[in-house]
């Protein structure tokens, strides 16, 4: 009964918690550590192909934890309960904050390498503040939109075009989220795609859109389904809907695997 009496006392505390005052808290005290958002491009770059001395990071930037908390294979609780999740990130919070351990890091094994030992925080966060942090962290994607750091076009391709000729053609569509500066994509683009039986399969089954995502969002409302990873694949139905999202670098058998999966029967 105390036990159920607890975990009632801190939902209900959790309730109150708030996204501003959580994004006041993390500017104030982990922003002298914590660099504010880059975009998920540069960092890739910044590690896997400058290993970090285009950016000289000594901690994650305030997207790359949010990643690693929420969608990381290394993520905190399960966001089908966001309730207990949010119970969950605020345990771990303080518990690594005031007695910080690389073995109990949720960030990438590689990239954490890179970063300095990290030291317990001067002055540690009240209950409050934690809770406050926590809803900045799990509200963090809703909140904060990458087109508003980042200049970008609207797309400009014609969906109802696409959309016609997938119907016509009886085709699925699958959309490429690449980029100019993504060191996989560059890598998917010269293994994968460019194979004469990888673009011939593509031309059979599917209508392919491939989309920068340095300069145009993504078609068909996919915005809100993309998890800031390039390369990424999205597959969508010939009226316009989403169906199923790839991120990641294939091989060019797994790649093919995909598209026999996901084309119409």
């Amino acid at each position: 009964m105390k036990n159920f009496l607890l975990l009632s006392l801190l939902l209900i505390t959790n309730l109150f918690a708030n996204f501003k005052e959580g994004e006041t808290i993390f500017k104030n005290k982990c922003s002298s550590c914590h660099q504010d958002y880059i975009s998920i491009n540069t960092i890739k770059e910044n590690f896997f192909e400058k290993e970090n001395k285009l950016l000289n990071l000594k901690a994650p930037t305030v997207n790359m934890l949010v990643y690693a908390i929420m969608d990381s294979p290394k993520k905190i609780g399960d966001s089908n309960d966001s309730e207990m999740q949010s119970i969950e990130i605020e345990a771990y919070l303080k518990s690594y904050l005031e007695n910080p351990d690389r073995f109990n890091s949720i960030c990438d094994d590689y990239i954490l390498g890179f970063y300095d030992n990290k030291k317990s925080m001067e002055t540690p966060l009240n209950d409050e503040e934690y809770k406050h942090l926590t809803t900045y962290f799990m509200e963090y994607k809703d909140n904060f939109k990458d087109e508003d750091k980042i200049e970008k076009e609207e797309f400009s391709k014609d969906q109802n075009a696409i959309l016609n000729k997938a119907k016509k053609e009886n085709k699925q569509i699958l959309v490429y989220a690449t980029a100019k500066s993504c060191f996989f994509c560059k890598k998917m683009d010269r293994e994968v795609l460019d194979l004469k039986e990888v673009k011939n399969e593509l031309q059979k089954d599917y209508i392919f859109v491939k989309v920068d995502m340095d300069e145009s969002l993504l078609p068909f409302d996919l915005q809100k389904v993309y998890k800031k990873i390039t390369p990424s694949f999205f597959f969508v139905s010939k009226d316009g809907e989403f169906i199923k999202q790839y991120p990641g670098s294939w091989t060019k058998s797994d790649f093919l695997e995909i598209l026999k999966e996901n084309r119409i029967k």
